[in-house]
């Protein structure tokens, strides 16, 4: 048989990951930078150490709140509309937040209901961004190239997520405005990027059905296919219990004692562990028994999530800080790209889009939602009883679904079905 080609060797998807990239760069730089002022204003207005990390939760809170609210209607716009112009209108919209921020530093203006403001509007773009970008990538590349463009596409976004946060920590040192103006010249590479993707071919248009009835499809699909429905909601519930990464700000200032460069550090640990893993996964992709190797991956985030939380009282502790993040951040790309696999292997086109917006969902669920419930966490029981116990959680959640979903446990390779097969699945469920 012979070799599929390389993603790389595809123009348009070349535009599509370079677009990843510079955007991801940009947003992580951001979100760094946001938590760290937050916290550091919370903490300057004499709050304490449990009220600054609620704040903390709200900053997670209200990224994700749009994107609970617009699901329906962001999976059903991703199917229904140009996907191009939807991720250079959200490029558009981040590139507003970001000039924002950039001249309320400059001025000194920055204030909590600001960031508030502005981690919202971020929430909104990333809430419409996430089903079309997710969705236009199976139309840039055959099927057979689709995992290897998925392994590609997660380089551009584990290493924007390595290079990001150190950016964003080293550049605040320069200037609280440096990073937020970087962003928005970032912002506007990825817009011209996506300027450059040529119309793409779509093998099916949705009918005739009203609106709300063809938004409703997409739930009722993952509801259906229990293999998707697993691989979703186990995301969901790991990452939502073992949420490390909203903590690091307050690892960082309080018990690990760095400043925003440290904290850049801590923040690029997990992004370099995924970036290395995505790339050793380019090189050598997974074929076989998937949906356990997933499981696993799963359970060592949790194991290596405990760790990280006990660091600070271990010997060398910033060293096990980091070593503890960046195997979780490699653990956590294995499940991503297991994840992201299937479901885009076991998803028709047309249904892509509004599957995307509910995997959307849960994924943001696990990271906003999951920033959220460890601020809120911590600020009853504390930060590190928060974290230890979120990462248990996790290994707990990899063991239970591993009998709650039996089709992940036999899920061998990353084949398609036949329709046949998806209609089995579905009729089994309902």
């Amino acid at each position: 048989m012979d070799k599929p080609p390389h993603p790389f060797a595809f123009r348009d998807y070349r535009f599509y990951w370079a677009a990843r990239f510079a955007s991801t760069i940009a947003q992580l730089s951001m979100v760094i930078v946001i938590g760290w002022q937050v916290y550091d204003i919370a903490r300057h207005q004499g709050m304490s150490i449990r009220d600054a990390s609620l704040q903390l939760g709200w900053i997670g809170a209200a990224q994700f709140a749009p994107l609970l609210l617009l699901t329906l209607i962001t999976g059903w716009t991703a199917d229904r509309l140009d996907r191009r112009w939807i991720a250079r209108a959200t490029c558009l919209l981040e590139l507003f937040c970001a000039a924002t921020l950039a001249w309320l530093n400059w001025h000194h203006a920055t204030s909590l209901p600001a960031l508030f403001g502005v981690a919202a509007l971020l929430g909104v773009a990333r809430a419409f961004a996430g089903p079309a970008l997710g969705a236009l990538a199976p139309n840039l590349v055959p099927p057979a190239v689709l995992p290897t463009a998925i392994a590609f596409s997660s380089i551009s976004w584990q290493s924007g997520s390595v290079v990001g946060p150190a950016l964003g920590g080293y550049l605040y040192a320069v200037g609280p405005w440096v990073p937020y103006a970087t962003s928005t010249a970032l912002f506007a590479i990825c817009f011209a990027c996506l300027m450059m993707v040529r119309p793409v071919k779509r093998s099916v248009i949705l009918g005739s059905t009203r609106p709300i009835t063809q938004m409703i499809d997409g739930l009722r699909y993952v509801r259906r296919n229990r293999l998707v429905l697993g691989a979703i909601s186990l995301d969901l519930f790991a990452v939502l219990l073992g949420g490390a990464t909203a903590m690091l700000p307050v690892y960082a200032r309080d018990y690990l004692h760095v400043s925003a460069l440290g904290l850049g550090d801590l923040r690029a640990a997990p992004a370099f562990g995924s970036a290395s893993m995505a790339l050793l996964l380019s090189i050598r992709p997974l074929r076989q028994n998937v949906g356990v190797k997933m499981l696993f991956a799963v359970a060592l985030f949790g194991l290596c999530t405990v760790a990280f939380g006990l660091s600070p009282w271990m010997a060398a502790p910033m060293t096990i800080a980091l070593g503890s993040l960046a195997v979780l951040g490699a653990a956590d790309m294995v499940s991503v790209y297991v994840r992201q696999s299937l479901i885009q292997l076991w998803t028709p086109d047309d249904m892509r889009g509004r599957v995307g917006a509910v995997s959307g969902l849960f994924i943001s669920g696990s990271n906003e939602l999951g920033e959220a419930e460890s601020g809120f966490l911590a600020s009853l029981i504390g930060p590190v009883a928060a974290v230890v116990a979120g990462g248990v959680g996790a290994v707990l959640v990899a063991l239970i679904w591993s009998r709650w979903f039996p089709e992940l446990r036999r899920a061998r390779t990353f084949d398609p079905p036949a329709p046949s097969q998806i209609n089995v699945l579905e009729e089994t469920a309902a």
